[in-house]
């Protein structure tokens, strides 16, 4: 249930149900249906681009572990843009859960505790992405400027989970998936 935070693992993992308007991390591109609509036409073109690459990578036949990274960076992408996709088709809209709730959208709706709102654009193209994946963990008070705040306080699912491991892993193999070719004289 939204606001129902529940132990995953101990109290430094929890399930935290949202749904997620925008980009990563809850962040907007707007509050125009253009705005949504941009972001979801360039995920899929993203979504292309990268596909594509990937076959052409393993057309060359690079490393098998730079693949399985890509496909985990293309699984996330596409696991959230089907989200944004269908979630309005299968799941009853309400306008009054605070996460459908977008200032400017010029959509009016009233609700019996925020009174008159106004909402997110709904349908194909225009839902929310389901996230629901909290570290609960406070860095040591003792520390400055960060003590006792969140050490990572964004709420994420498993596509996001699943794109950020695909990125990491490159960033952290790409002298193994990209040597540098030695120049002889």
């Amino acid at each position: 249930m939204p606001g129902e935070v529940r132990p995953l693992f101990g109290d430094w993992l929890v399930l935290d149900y949202i749904e997620n308007p925008g980009m990563a991390f809850g962040t907007t591109f707007g509050s125009s249906k253009w705005h949504k609509l941009a972001l979801s036409v360039f995920r899929i073109f993203a979504i292309g681009g990268i596909c594509y690459y990937w076959v052409q990578q393993a057309k060359k036949g690079i490393k098998r572990e730079f693949l399985i990274a890509l496909g985990m960076i293309i699984a996330g992408a596409s696991g959230n843009l089907i989200d944004s996709m269908f979630y309005d088709f299968y799941f009853e809209f309400d306008p009054c859960m605070p996460y459908n709730h977008m200032k400017g959208s010029g959509i009016a709706a009233t609700c019996d505790f925020y009174g008159d709102i106004e909402v997110r654009h709904t349908g194909f193209l225009y839902a929310n992405v389901v996230d629901m994946f909290k570290f609960d963990a406070n860095w040591p008070n003792w520390m400055p400027w960060i003590g006792g705040n969140q050490v990572f306080p964004a709420i994420w699912n498993l596509a996001d989970f699943s794109i950020s491991c695909g990125i990491i892993l490159i960033f952290i193999r790409q002298k193994a998936y990209f040597p540098k070719e030695s120049k002889e004289v």
